[in-house]
């Protein structure tokens, strides 16, 4: 019995160790392979988190006009940085009440937007109240020139377009083309690049025909097409056979324009498409480039505090004929004058 259980235990050892053992042949696992010299094991790839604009306006992306001109400038810079994985952007329109804007600004700034802009004047104060509130956070409004640095604000940046520039422009060819020697102008409010426009097309007919008679009216609203649609009837009666005017109004003055076979000055967005027969020519604003430098100020931890301006000079206004309108020689030469004067200075487009 001793004997038995002794070889009993002999042969269990002998099983263990066998079973401890890698089968002959096969081979041991690796360990994990060093890296070569001098070269460093990449971590894991993280994916980029996309830089992040929030835009507020007061009408609609299509308003082919004010909105429009900013939407159309995000649209294209997304598409430069290579789509929606690298720009994303929110968008909150026909913002009409300040109050409804100022709870948008608040909550894509606590949404953690890296940009937030304020596209209208009327949003001002309370974009600077929120901005207080989040100094991490960069915001943008126009058209403007104050960015709050005097008041201790790092965190805004401002935009304004020097539109009388183009207003000029275009107050030269209203003036060559009208036959009556009678233009209107059809204003929203008598404030921002809206003003500017007008007063620097005013100078533009005047400067090319002393004589010629130029009716201005304000409609005190940016947005009513029914009143801008009025005035435009009413310039008409009073002889107008050019026409010309600021803001998304003008949406329903281009279609008195075009109802009555009158010429139309357009400014801000291309508003051939609202009448192709009589929008002669657009004074656009690109505001492209606008928007690449204030991202690449951001990356760079600039949060703000520069003003930006655009300017025929610097190519962010654009005077944009239309193909399908037949515009003589000596217009189109007297155009590209007067706008190498304007960028010269031997022009100056204001009064």
């Amino acid at each position: 019995m001793h004997r038995r259980l002794t070889l009993l235990t002999i042969l269990l050892i002998a099983s263990l160790l066998l079973a401890a053992c890698p089968a002959p042949g096969a081979p041991a696992p690796a360990a994990p392979a060093a890296p070569a010299a001098g070269v460093t094991a990449a971590p894991a790839a993280e994916s980029a988190a996309p830089f992040r604009i929030a835009i507020i306006m007061p009408s609609s992306t299509t308003d082919l006009a004010w909105s429009q001109s900013m939407y159309s400038a995000l649209l294209a810079v997304q598409e430069e940085m290579g789509g929606a994985g690298e720009l994303e952007i929110a968008y909150s329109e026909n913002m009409f009440q300040v109050t409804d804007a100022a709870a948008a600004i608040r909550d894509y700034a606590s949404e953690g937007f890296d940009l937030v802009i304020a596209h209208g004047t009327q949003y001002g104060n309370s974009m600077f109240d929120v901005a207080t509130d989040f100094p991490e956070t960069s915001f943008a409004w126009g058209t403007a020139v104050d960015t709050g640095v005097e008041r201790g604000y790092a965190n805004v940046f401002a935009y304004e377009a020097a539109a009388q520039q183009g207003g000029y422009v275009n107050g030269v060819i209203a003036a060559m083309l009208s036959e009556a020697g009678v233009v209107g102008v059809v204003g929203p409010v008598e404030a921002g690049d809206a003003k500017l426009y007008i007063d620097g097309f005013v100078k533009g007919v005047k400067d090319t025909n002393s004589d010629a008679v130029v009716n201005i009216s304000y409609t005190g609203s940016f947005g009513d097409t029914a009143l801008a649609a009025e005035a435009a009837n009413v310039h008409i009666q009073a002889g107008a056979d050019v026409l010309t005017g600021s803001a998304q109004q003008v949406v329903g003055a281009i279609g008195v324009a075009k109802e009555n076979g009158v010429y139309w000055m357009g400014t801000q967005s291309n508003q051939t498409s609202l009448g192709p027969d009589v929008v002669v020519v657009n004074q656009v604003y690109d505001w492209t480039g606008t928007v690449k430098d204030m991202i690449a100020k951001i990356k760079a931890g600039e949060l703000g505090g520069i003003a930006y301006n655009l300017t025929l000079e610097n190519g962010g206004l654009k005077i944009t004929f239309n193909e399908s309108i037949e515009i003589s020689e000596e217009i189109t030469a007297t155009v590209e004058e007067t706008i190498a004067q304007i960028e010269a200075g031997t022009i100056q487009p204001l009064p």
